[in-house]
């Protein structure tokens, strides 16, 4: 499923996406005639009886927008002195109490959990660093840094500190820190801070690049560049010209692997409601 160029050049020449509202950039689109307590009903019904009703909670879950699915949660809350995710947890298994969880959770605290995840042990996994930093807003890099925080009781940042290194450990530094240049006034040149630029200007950079070299930005990153600074510097430019065709591609990808599905398919089509 390679994004071919072509392609990525008519999104960067479209009107940005991310001047649509969040949550009303993907597939997950917020309910009409929406009604909380029915919703609410609904699922303590399918999770409350003989066996659980799986197709009330996909139903409900993937056809809800993230605002209304918090609204459900703290409603659910008041309602049963539950925790939805907790009730989730208890009656489903497998990769489908993953997804769910993950679609009935914040974007931010999903974020969280698997940067916790991605650290913890003997050696940090950068795949998913990478994923998560490159494709995330200053905005939601501040609120997912914050229940990082919450959870560990210790700053994204330091922790980080500790496990990335040389020049990839700069740059995912400098991206944790949530301080892209989302301003009108670019004047950074630094190839290691591509990233700080704001995405239009960014987005007509790497069209001027292949005009004036002939290839693509992304070939002479893969031709100069390799390991771990690679991956991350192709995923910036990916999402710089589509956010939405980079984890279109990560989806179909991780469905051709088994093994990484579980991760992939929780994070990623949870994230998709986001742009």
């Amino acid at each position: 499923f390679p994004v071919l160029q072509d392609d990525l050049e008519n999104f960067a020449r479209a009107p940005s996406s991310s001047t649509a509202a969040p949550g009303e950039r993907g597939t997950i689109k917020a309910k009409a005639n929406f009604n909380v307590s029915e919703d609410v009903a609904a699922l303590r019904k399918a999770i409350e009886g003989i066996g659980t009703t799986e197709k009330t909670l996909i139903d409900i879950l993937t056809h809800r927008s993230s605002s209304q699915k918090q609204a459900i949660s703290k409603a659910y809350l008041e309602t049963t002195n539950r925790i939805l995710v907790n009730d989730l947890k208890g009656d489903t298994q497998g990769s489908l109490e993953d997804l769910l969880v993950a679609l009935a959770r914040p974007l931010a605290v999903n974020d969280a959990k698997w940067l916790i995840e991605a650290i913890k042990g003997a050696g940090t996994d950068n795949s998913i660093l990478i994923e998560i930093l490159a494709s995330r807003t200053n905005k939601q890099i501040k609120e997912l840094s914050a229940a990082y925080a919450e959870e560990t009781k210790k700053t994204l940042i330091q922790n980080l500190k500790t496990e990335v290194s040389g020049d990839f450990g700069k740059a995912i530094l400098l991206l944790a820190e949530g301080a892209r240049d989302e301003s009108t006034n670019v004047n950074k040149t630094r190839f290691i801070r591509l990233y700080q630029r704001i995405i239009p200007h960014l987005r007509q950079t790497i069209l001027e690049y292949k005009t004036i070299s002939g290839k693509t930005l992304q070939k002479s990153i893969e031709k100069e560049i390799s390991g771990d600074l690679e991956e991350l510097l192709v995923a910036i430019v990916k999402c710089v010209m589509s956010t939405p065709a980079y984890f279109a591609e990560k989806v179909y990808k991780s469905m051709k692997v088994q093994i990484e599905t579980h991760y992939c398919l929780s994070l990623r089509l949870e994230t998709e409601q986001f742009w």
